[in-house]
């Protein structure tokens, strides 16, 4: 016999989760990328540990900066179609009611019954119900801009943190090669991790990360060793 609960679903993670995704994935791509293009160039350790750390603080910054004011556009554009919602409600509630009534209709209910789920939604909650069922939006998945910035930030300072300490701890003469083998590790596991975080076949998330990180590798290590830099 099974019992019956709550179903839970990745979509109310949705937001934090995909701010703290490209996060890691950018934090661990980029600045690995970045270290190892130095190495490559020939560079001192000191100038390739001084590149990760700039590359981390940097990175973050402009992480945190980037999520927040694409994220608080969208949160401005709830709120204005939320405002034009408020305002219609109180101008001409029964021009909403009907309107609420064939959204319903259109998504299969009986006009008999949408029409009775429409005034039991309007007189629980008017404004909830037309934000939810015309306009889309919804607690859950609301646009929280210092949510998603704080979360890519903190998600680039950790993911950045691998290459960075993986250069420290490094043998002088093997810093490139073992920030890309220890980088790839890095990604398969953040990919599949976020993939099962998400409900999605952990194997596929995995290695499409890994892929895109060694292919940005690749082009970093190119790139370094067009240059033959003695600091």
């Amino acid at each position: 016999m099974h019992k019956h609960g709550p179903e839970t679903h990745g979509l109310g993670r949705a937001g934090w989760l995909r701010a703290a995704v490209l996060g890691a994935n950018d934090g661990i791509v980029s600045v690995a990328g970045l270290v190892v293009g130095v190495a490559a160039s020939g560079a001192s350790d000191s100038a390739i540990l001084a590149s990760g750390m700039a590359g981390l603080v940097a990175g973050a910054m402009s992480m945190a900066a980037g999520e927040y004011v694409s994220v608080q556009s969208q949160a401005d554009l709830e709120m204005a179609n939320l405002a034009i919602e408020k305002r219609e409600l109180s101008e001409d509630p029964h021009a909403e009611l009907d309107e609420l009534t064939s959204i319903y209709v259109h998504r299969g209910l009986e006009p008999a019954l949408a029409r009775q789920v429409a005034e039991q939604l309007t007189a629980h909650d008017a404004l909830a119900a037309h934000a939810r069922d015309e306009l889309g939006i919804t607690e859950t998945l609301r646009a929280r801009p210092l949510q998603a910035a704080l979360a890519s930030a903190a998600a680039f300072t950790v993911g950045a943190l691998l290459p960075v300490l993986t250069a420290w701890l490094a043998p002088a003469s093997r810093v490139g090669p073992v920030t890309i083998a220890v980088t790839l590790l890095g990604l398969l596991g953040s990919g599949a991790l976020a993939a099962g975080t998400g409900g999605a076949p952990v194997l596929r998330g995995a290695w499409r990360v890994f892929f895109w990180g060694a292919l940005a590798m690749a082009a970093s290590h190119g790139i370094g060793l067009l240059f033959d830099v003695r600091v």
